[in-house]
């Protein structure tokens, strides 16, 4: 299968990329670089495995590359991920996250592209629910632009999927963590944690650290994706989580204890955006996708901390 990934040397889109190959898929990937690395994919490149294309969705012509690579399926990874700088430039958010899908969308159309899988949100789009752990039947409720950007993402490829036939699967992870998570920005809190523990700097939790997450490992995440390219069904999310969940204070304990420190973080006000809780249901990706969360937490972060250890050092 031909395949082409937007998105691919980031942090979730490099481990897509390694079960695609290891899957045998011819696999082209485009990635500004903003936030993912060339060295996510070193071991492809070098080896010849895929071909990279630097390239901004807002700005790529997907036409002349989906026709030139006779894509069967897309998988839309790339977007801007930050809750808070959606709150600050919605615009901005808005160019990334709505208008680069209808752009991607168009051209897939155009080009007999069979599937796009696109990632939602799982952790946002819900809003602050009743009951937890949230199903795909619970009505959405954003409360920042992101999340509005990610409900915009399914409508419109779903409005494609009507009007053309082109098929979707969206992918809502809960709050995804692992090895080659950014740890530089505001996303990403265990490969924050991790790093700046590791290295004895101060680490934060804001609101007293009571939030709570569903943190869900990368790789389990990267299969579903797959799992998803393959499904007969149509125009469905999937949230993918373990619906279990675990306040920033509980996270923070259990990394300073992989790092082997005893160090406390400090305290800091709560952020605008911020939804107090979020879990997942995820027996809809499980009866349909076959998919379920392999890797604990407690695995997940031992392996997350390690392969900072190993940047470190």
């Amino acid at each position: 299968m031909k395949v082409f990934v937007t998105g691919g040397a980031g942090f979730i889109g490099s481990h897509l990329v390694d079960l695609l190959l290891e899957d045998e898929h011819d696999v082209v990937v485009l990635d500004d670089l903003s936030s993912g690395s060339m060295e996510n994919l070193a071991t492809p490149i070098d080896d010849g495995a895929i071909e990279f294309i630097q390239g901004d969705i807002t700005t790529a012509d997907f036409d002349r590359l989906f026709a030139e690579h006779e894509i069967e399926v897309v998988f839309s990874l790339a977007a801007q991920i930050d809750v808070r700088k959606s709150v600050l430039d919605p615009i901005q958010d808005a160019e990334t996250n709505i208008l680069s899908v209808v752009k991607l969308a168009d051209a897939a159309r155009k080009n007999g592209v069979r599937k796009i899988v696109h990632t939602s949100s799982g952790g946002s789009i819900y809003g602050v629910p009743n009951n937890y752990p949230v199903s795909e039947s619970q009505e959405i409720d954003p409360h920042s632009p992101y999340a509005v950007s990610k409900v915009s993402g399914e409508l419109y490829l779903n409005a494609f999927s009507h009007l053309y036939g082109l098929e979707t699967s969206f992918i809502a992870p809960a709050n995804v963590y692992g090895p080659r998570q950014n740890p530089h920005g505001e996303a990403g809190v265990v490969a924050i944690f991790s790093e700046r523990l590791l290295k004895g700097e101060t680490t934060v939790v804001f609101g007293g650290g009571q939030n709570t997450r569903d943190y869900v490992f990368v790789k389990d995440v990267a299969r579903a994706f797959v799992a998803a390219a393959g499904a007969s069904g149509n125009r469905q999310r999937f949230n993918i989580g373990t619906g279990v969940e675990t306040s920033d204070l509980e996270l923070h304990d259990a990394i300073a204890r992989a790092v082997g420190t005893a160090q406390k973080p400090e305290d800091r006000p709560a952020r605008l955006g911020d939804l107090p809780r979020s879990s997942l249901n995820s027996e809809r990706a499980r009866e349909e996708l076959g998919w379920h969360a392999e890797v604990s937490l407690e695995d997940g972060i031992f392996q997350t901390v390690d392969y900072f250890r190993n940047k470190i050092s």
